[in-house]
């Protein structure tokens, strides 16, 4: 078994710990994940997640730094190091860090939702509602692409069930 595939195993386990909600059991998984494979940025953003579920936030503020430095482009790593700031109160690290998720991927509505709660946090109830209003379009727009590609993949099934139907050489 190579190490790779070793510590995508203990990163399963840590999932189904961490979805169990035994944090530090995950927070154990992820760490022999990490150290098999420093590169599984998945696993120290999930290390980071555990952390911030038991209040550890100097050790979650850690992880989320290093997803960031091992891949600048994750907007996720923003979002969630940006709650990890707001629940310490550093809101204005907070507010760069869930722009910065935006600006990377504009279509990040949690991000949206984030930076309006804590706008209305601090006060700026236009700016708040601005970023609500986006994170509704955004929201919006989801469910109407899921609708859409549901319907795609209906009117492809019914057509393929129709030619079976039609034609007695393809049964």
């Amino acid at each position: 078994m190579s190490a790779t595939h070793s510590a995508y195993d203990l990163f399963q386990k840590a999932m189904e710990e961490f979805i169990g909600r035994n944090y530090e059991e995950s927070i154990e998984a992820f760490t022999q994940a990490i150290e098999m494979d420093p590169e599984l940025k998945l696993a120290v953003m999930s290390r980071g997640s555990a952390y911030f579920k038991l209040d550890r936030l100097d050790e979650a503020r850690s992880d989320f730094d290093r997803v960031v430095e091992i891949d600048p482009t994750n907007a996720r790593a923003y979002h969630l190091r940006g709650l990890v700031n707001d629940k310490s109160g550093d809101h204005q690290s907070a507010l760069a860090d869930f722009s910065k998720a935006i600006d990377i991927d504009p279509g990040y509505g949690a991000a949206y939702y984030s930076r309006a709660n804590l706008h209305a946090k601090l006060g700026s109830a236009d700016l708040a509602a601005e970023d609500i209003q986006m994170a509704t379009h955004l929201t919006e727009v989801n469910i109407e692409k899921f609708a859409n590609e549901n319907n795609v993949w209906r009117s492809q099934q019914l057509r393929l069930e129709e030619m079976d139907a039609a034609d007695p050489m393809a049964r």
